[in-house]
């Protein structure tokens, strides 16, 4: 009996094939809105882990200020390369330490130039940000404490000045200064939307000295000792930066250290929050849809009131029609679900390249999007339903 009448919604439906589409318009719309708002704030969930993941494991970032961000770090005095220094030698469970401070620069070569950003560190900074060499070397110690011209340059840089050349021996011009290229950074790609291949690598000391003119660290990154525990280090580090700042018990720190898990954290939940409020926003549409199926089956039903009285004269149960109609309505209210998870994953996979974020395709999503239009069909359908198995066979079979 139930397959009976499924096959009868389909014919009616095939009947009517516009004024079929147009009624589940709304919920094809909303599924799809649903599908691809989840889907790429998946997508966008995955990318940041996957960002943050590559910048290193067990990595702190110590930063001057109370909160990340430049309106409090601008507050807060900066550190000097000997806080680096402290950490370095005083925390135990400390492998690696590099201070970092960046500016802006034009890099020239012969006609070409090109501007992009120079950040000043030491030579532990390659290893600690999982970055490697292409060609060439590291800074070595020597280069490092003299504060020699000496550079290594990303490989947007090395296309847009050397194009398919070899820059590792060339001169570059950072401004009026001139220095020698010692090493190629491999490609990294893009990091929450910043190329990391642009940029040149100079030793901290040089860049104090020439580029910016002042001894300020605008970031310390540090490596813990893989076993070692990140809590403890975080704690050390703040206890023993506290001292060096002469912050009196009680006062705020004016400074944070934050493990790059946290930041993650932070980031993936903001990213699923945002997710979670556009899907419930593209869901309302979806209520919208239904309230399109009930006022179509409301006039279907009109349409059809001989054809109710007929049948209920000569013999059809009330139950028979109320669970026709419904059945049509979930029917509608399906078929429109399927194509809007058809059109949701379409959408998906063209805007990925345009966001740059990954394809993260969540079947469960898709199930839930489609059992909620199937239960929209099933709300909104029962009305027009109801009022058609109470219909009086001898009002029905005389409504012109």
């Amino acid at each position: 009996m139930l397959w009976n009448t499924l096959l009868l919604a389909l014919r009616e439906i095939r009947r009517n094939v516009m004024r079929s589409f147009l009624t589940v318009l709304g919920i094809v719309i909303g599924v799809a809105s649903v599908i691809t708002m989840v889907t790429l704030g998946n997508g966008a969930t995955q990318h940041v882990t996957t960002q943050i993941a590559s910048m290193g494991s067990n990595l702190l970032m110590v930063t001057p200020g109370r909160r990340m961000g430049p309106g409090q770090q601008g507050m807060a005095p900066a550190f000097k390369g000997e806080d680096a220094q402290a950490i370095a030698r005083e925390i135990g469970s400390v492998s690696a330490v590099a201070p970092v401070s960046t500016g802006a620069a034009t890099a020239i070569f012969g006609n070409e130039n090109w501007s992009t950003s120079v950040t000043g560190t030491t030579s532990e900074f390659i290893a600690l940000r999982n970055m490697a060499l292409d060609s060439g070397r590291n800074f070595t110690t020597s280069e490092a404490h003299a504060g020699a011209a000496v550079c290594i340059v990303g490989q947007t840089v090395r296309e847009k000045l050397f194009g398919s050349q070899d820059p590792v021996g060339q001169r570059i011009r950072l401004g009026s200064l001139s220095f020698q290229v010692i090493g190629l950074l491999a490609a990294k790609g893009q990091s929450m939307g910043q190329d990391q291949d642009d940029l040149v690598i100079v030793p901290l000391r040089t860049f104090q000295r020439r580029i910016s003119g002042n001894q300020d660290v605008r970031l310390i990154q540090v490596s813990v000792r893989d076993g070692a525990s990140t809590e403890k280090a975080q704690q050390d580090i703040r206890l023993l930066l506290r001292d060096r700042r002469r912050l009196a018990a009680g006062e705020e720190d004016n400074f944070q250290v934050m493990d790059t898990k946290e930041i993650s954290t932070m980031l993936t939940g903001a990213t699923q929050v945002l997710t979670g409020l556009l899907g419930a926003v593209a869901a309302v549409s979806l209520v919208v849809g239904g309230i399109g199926i009930m006022n179509i089956m409301l006039v279907s039903v009109t349409e059809r009131t001989r054809e109710i009285g007929t049948r209920l004269a000569i013999g059809a149960m009330e139950r028979e029609v109320l669970l026709q109609f419904l059945v049509e309505a979930v029917a509608l209210s399906s078929l429109g679900g399927l194509f809007g998870i058809l059109l949701g994953l379409g959408a998906s996979f063209g805007l990925k390249s345009v966001l740059q974020v990954p394809f993260v395709f969540d079947p469960g999503i898709a199930i839930i999007a489609f059992l909620f239009s199937a239960a929209v069909g099933v709300v909104f359908g029962y009305f027009p339903a109801l009022k058609a198995a109470r219909l009086d066979p001898i009002d029905a079979l005389r409504h012109e």
